[in-house]
């Protein structure tokens, strides 16, 4: 019955998912401040559409959060649904085929910002519960928290949390914002990585220089950063952060078997991304290093003269955006000290460095055994016809280990998007046919957790 449903109602199920896309919600420029509010106004507008008993958009520290609820029976459990309706930047908009707030659906894919993460994956959320709420199969209590801060990593969600603890009681957190290991190979998220970012700020001299005099006998920020830079990370690929592995946990042996057994082709995984070799530390497998194991990347580096032609300048400073892909157990805040401690401790004399930390999270396990889980796993089977497989992923989403320890709630990661949807990236898609089934599993997921009231 649900796939006729969906059938009968794609054509408004698109009309409705291409309004939210219209609107160019971008949490990271001020100037989409009033498409922030915008947006959330849209969304608790169709949560009443889909049968929630109220929705209203709320007041953060930042951009405004949108709360809304049925209520089916006050003794049955409730399954509160947290999204993010904020995007990514969409530039370089030179590199997109369509116009990245104008959605279109070509070759079986929605392509837009916020095609998938997060509008596309939150919709699946809305549209099932929609389904389950108009043909009377709704057995649980449902809430939902859509944030507008997640891509710039939630700084007001967790006073919010702390705020309406209340509000928000609920027994299990349902998310849609994460990916599958493939369209064929249907996975449940078990674990995220957590985060910490820096931006460093190296001065030279009191003013840009002529190279041609100064050269040789200046230190460059840009030449000096990047061999700062250059020296976190080993030949062996570890980072070198005195004290960086201290409650680094290590993966179990058989958790280690179970990411060996994932089916995973590296000559593919190469291909897609147009690299030659891969690279990471040493003696951890591929999936291992990008999904369990930390990580320190160069984010942005800038500083000096960019623009067309020559210009034979020192540049008086030089900038970089960094971060660490934290694993569980690591504290952001502790990494995030150490990283400052390091950078500063191994800049020479001749520069003045500044670290500013941003933002972090930490990151997240969920246990197998939760009913919860196995709810979600059997959705996903009848869906997308066979079991999936647990696996950690490389992502971080900050604010779940914030709900565990504010709400002491725990999270089941039910993600439908594929790495080729580029999120982050231009052309940012989602596919149709994985839209359907999404909405597909969410069903099935509530009709299973429904059986434990």
């Amino acid at each position: 019955m649900i796939k006729e449903y969906i059938a009968e109602n794609e054509g408004k199920m698109m009309e409705d998912l291409f309004s939210l896309i219209r609107i160019p919600s971008i949490s990271a420029l001020p100037e989409h401040h009033d498409d922030m509010l915008a947006c959330a106004q849209r969304w608790a507008q169709l949560l009443l559409e889909a049968g929630a008993d109220e929705a209203i958009v709320m007041p953060s520290q930042g951009n405004p959060i949108v709360f809304g609820q049925k209520t089916v029976d006050p003794k049955a459990k409730t399954v509160l649904v947290y999204a993010h309706y904020d995007v990514m930047p969409a530039e370089p908009l030179e590199l997109w085929k369509s116009q990245p707030f104008e959605p279109e659906i070509r070759d079986r894919h929605i392509w837009a910002r916020g095609a998938d993460d997060d509008k596309g994956q939150s919709f699946i959320q809305v549209k099932a519960f929609e389904y389950l709420v108009k043909n009377g199969l709704l057995k649980n209590n449902v809430k939902f928290i859509f944030e507008g801060e997640e891509e710039i990593g939630s700084p007001s969600l967790e006073a919010f949390c702390k705020e309406h603890k209340e509000l928000l009681k609920a027994d299990v957190i349902l998310v849609s914002d994460t990916s599958m290991l493939g369209a064929e190979l249907p996975s449940l998220t078990t674990g995220l990585r957590g985060l910490a970012y820096w931006e460093i700020e190296v001065t030279g001299p009191n003013r840009d220089l002529h190279s041609g005099h100064f050269g040789g006998a200046v230190a460059n920020p840009i030449n000096t950063l990047c061999g700062m830079i250059s020296r976190v990370i080993d030949a062996d690929g570890r980072i070198t952060v005195p004290g960086f592995y201290d409650d680094v946990e290590e993966v179990s042996p058989t958790e280690r078997d179970m990411i060996a057994h994932i089916p995973f082709d590296e000559e593919k995984y190469k291909a897609a991304i147009g690299v030659k070799e891969l690279s990471g530390e040493k003696g951890y497998s591929t999936l291992e290093r990008n999904s369990c194991r930390p990580s320190f990347d160069v984010c942005g580096i800038w500083g000096g003269y960019t623009g067309e032609g020559s210009k034979t300048v020192l540049p008086s400073k030089a900038f970089a955006k960094v971060s660490c892909r934290l694993v569980p157990h690591q504290d952001h805040q502790k990494i995030s000290k150490l990283f400052a401690d390091y950078i500063r401790a191994t800049a020479p004399r001749s520069v003045e460095v500044k670290v500013t930390p941003m933002h972090g999270g930490e990151g997240y396990v969920c246990p197998i055994t939760l009913p919860a889980y196995k709810a979600a796993e059997k959705g996903f089977e009848i869906a997308f016809g066979k079991k999936p497989l647990a696996v950690r992923r490389g992502g971080s989403i900050p604010i779940i280990s914030t709900f565990e320890q504010v709400l002491g709630i725990k999270t089941v990661l039910m993600g439908f998007g594929l790495e080729s949807d580029a999120i982050h990236s231009p052309n940012e898609n989602f596919s149709l046919d994985i839209f359907r089934k999404g909405i597909e599993a969410v069903v099935e997921f509530y009709k299973e957790y429904g059986k434990e009231n």
